[in-house]
């Protein structure tokens, strides 16, 4: 796991990196990760980076829903490549939303290598007692600047 602080968004050009274990039941006939699988295990990754945000960030991180999903594969995934290396930063935010992008490699993969796969999620800020979009405020969007792939 990597902070903005730590300077590893400056180094590697992510900005945080959770390392995801595959189960057993995450695998299909094929012998590979099944594709609603690896939506649950980006998941995985993205709760835990939002959570490690602390209490400051909690109106961004608990009024974030997604609104689209895009998974893109490169190679195959197997259970033997666990645990899998997430590696996330923000795409870019507009007013009311932002873009998580991500890179799946296996825990074995040299850190350079092609990515097994790549995706992104666009998640929605909403003001969840009025169930409605809310913009996001100056602080959530310095918050994901500092989140941004140099």
């Amino acid at each position: 796991m990597h902070t903005p602080s730590d300077g590893f968004a400056a180094t590697d050009s992510f900005a945080f990196v959770a390392e995801v274990p595959v189960r057993w039941s995450d695998m299909d006939a094929f012998g590979h990760i099944n594709h609603a699988r690896m939506v649950t295990l980006m998941e995985e990754a993205r709760v835990e980076w939002l959570l490690s945000a602390g209490e400051q960030y909690a109106p961004l991180i608990k009024s974030a829903m997604i609104v689209t999903v895009e998974i893109r594969y490169q190679a195959q995934l197997r259970h033997e490549d666990s645990p899998l290396r997430i590696s996330m930063w923000i795409r870019g935010f507009r007013s009311v939303d932002f873009t998580i992008g991500y890179e799946v490699r296996s825990a074995h993969a040299a850190a350079g290598s092609k990515p097994a796969c790549v995706a992104s999620t666009q998640m929605a800020v909403v003001d969840v007692e009025k169930q409605s979009l809310r913009r996001l405020t100056d602080v959530e969007k310095g918050y994901l600047e500092q989140w941004s792939r140099s």
